[in-house]
């Protein structure tokens, strides 16, 4: 059996100083109690930088090597990690990876376009991990403490959850006995130029303002079993100036503006 874990670059989330992703460091652990119960292969790969220091942590972690397909000039203009990827998990039966990366603009997608560019089922949210007879049995986490478990035939792949059952350990010594190993990316796309980004100016959303409620929690629980007036003012009469004065007057009997 085959196994390949994806790794990211994380964020400390005081600092913002690269490290290890904590999810993907998870998966990691999980994978290697997996390697050593089925005699299994093992590969951790990531796609970016090789030469970023944070991807000498997961060597730390227990990795043995480190596969960084090396996205640089032509392939990284297109910038689609998920494609090169797959290309070279083709002959993988199990796939780990965490939920997400720890990245500002980081949409957890990459374990489904992975998954959809080799056209494998894909478990999210793993909290357990066991492998019988070709199969995965998996524990799920689900909202409000419940989980589920379920099964899914080899190949797969598992995005383990951030509460998943692993304790990763960090040892000084293996991270100096890992290697790094840049490897060419390789990819078989006939049009990747649909793969850019566009990067564009973001715009600001309107507030819309509202005034605090000021009424008890026994009020609040009447009014909406209730029909009742909540007051206000209706100005018909007078100039503009008058209208605009009684609507800066209630924006400031409630404090949304501050002149």
């Amino acid at each position: 059996m085959k196994i390949a874990v994806l790794v990211s670059v994380g964020r400390h989330p005081v600092s913002g100083v690269a490290r290890y992703c904590r999810n993907d460091a998870a998966a990691l652990t999980i994978a290697l109690s997996l390697a050593k119960a089925h005699d299994a292969t093992l590969d951790v790969l990531h796609a970016g930088d090789p030469s970023n220091p944070a991807l000498k942590e997961y060597l730390a972690l227990g990795a043995r090597s480190v596969d960084v397909l090396e996205l640089s000039g032509e392939s990284a203009s297109q910038a689609d990690a998920a494609t090169w990827l797959a290309a070279r998990l083709r002959d993988y039966d199990l796939i780990l990876t965490g939920t997400r990366a720890e990245g500002a603009f980081d949409s957890g997608m990459l374990p489904y376009r992975v998954a959809h560019e080799l056209d494998i089922p894909l478990v999210g949210a793993a909290v357990d991990l066991t492998v019988r007879d070709g199969l995965a049995q998996v524990r799920q986490f689900m909202p409000k403490g419940l989980r589920r478990r379920v099964e899914v035939e080899l190949p797969a792949l598992i995005a383990v959850h951030p509460l998943a059952n692993a304790a990763p350990t960090y040892a000084y010594a293996r991270l100096r006995e890992g290697t790094i190993r840049s490897v060419a990316a390789t990819s078989s796309l006939k049009n990747p130029d649909h793969l850019a980004w566009s990067i564009r100016p973001s715009t600001a959303k309107p507030v819309r303002l509202a005034a605090a409620e000021k009424r008890s929690g026994h009020a609040r629980m009447l009014s909406a079993t209730t029909t009742e007036s909540r007051g206000g003012s209706v100005v018909i009469e007078g100039s503009s100036v008058e209208k605009a004065q009684v609507i800066l007057a209630y924006l400031r009997e409630h404090q949304l503006v501050d002149y």
